[in-house]
């Protein structure tokens, strides 16, 4: 089964498949989006759901294959990648720590670097707003995030606020993401805390 939900916005293309997915017991759903971050948000979904899926590239557009039912032997989980359980998910909104600036942005590098050291992880974290600065332009901070993410850490970084900034070129780590990250991670994680 083919899906087109090229031009259709977040969170419609997972919606799509979602409901094309309850209709079958077995077989491959492939949905055609015309956006990275609806294959990522896609591949997320299936993931989430215990389904395998693959992305290609295809011109404009990406091709999502969803495959529900048959035997998929999982993927091996890197040696260096810390498993973590879905205990907790970190969203960040902004780029600062409190309301002076300097401090602040001494305060969020000093945050993120002690998350490092003493190995107290999120399973996930979610940039969003002013946050996702840390994630493209902010030199100091986006090394920290990728040792971070080498632990083992899922990050994603809204997609919506990519483009509104104009860094979706410039993600320097982790994956473009959707809201549904953070409305999922209210049934899906033990815990949701807020930075901002």
């Amino acid at each position: 089964m083919v899906i087109d939900a090229r031009d259709q916005g977040c969170p419609k293309p997972v919606m799509m498949a979602e409901e094309a997915l309850s209709k079958i017991t077995e077989g491959i759903v492939e949905v055609i989006v015309d956006n990275e971050a609806s294959a990522d948000n896609l591949a997320w979904f299936a993931k989430n759901n215990a389904f395998f899926s693959e992305t290609t590239r295809d011109g404009r557009d990406w091709r999502v294959k969803i495959v529900k039912g048959y035997a998929c032997a999982p993927a091996a989980v890197p040696a260096t990648a810390q498993t973590t359980e879905k205990t907790l998910l970190l969203v960040v909104g902004t780029d600062t720590m409190g309301k002076e600036e300097e401090l602040g942005r001494i305060l969020m590098k000093a945050y993120f670097e002690t998350m490092k050291t003493y190995k107290q992880i999120p399973h996930t974290i979610f940039f969003l707003n002013a946050g996702v600065n840390l994630t493209t332009t902010d030199a100091e901070i986006w090394p920290i995030l990728k040792e971070i993410e080498s632990m083992g850490v899922e990050i994603y970084s809204c997609g919506t606020c990519l483009k509104h900034y104009g860094l979706e070129d410039r993600l320097k780590v982790g994956h473009r993401g959707t809201t549904n990250h953070i409305v999922e991670g209210m049934k899906d994680f033990d815990k949701t805390v807020w930075i901002g």
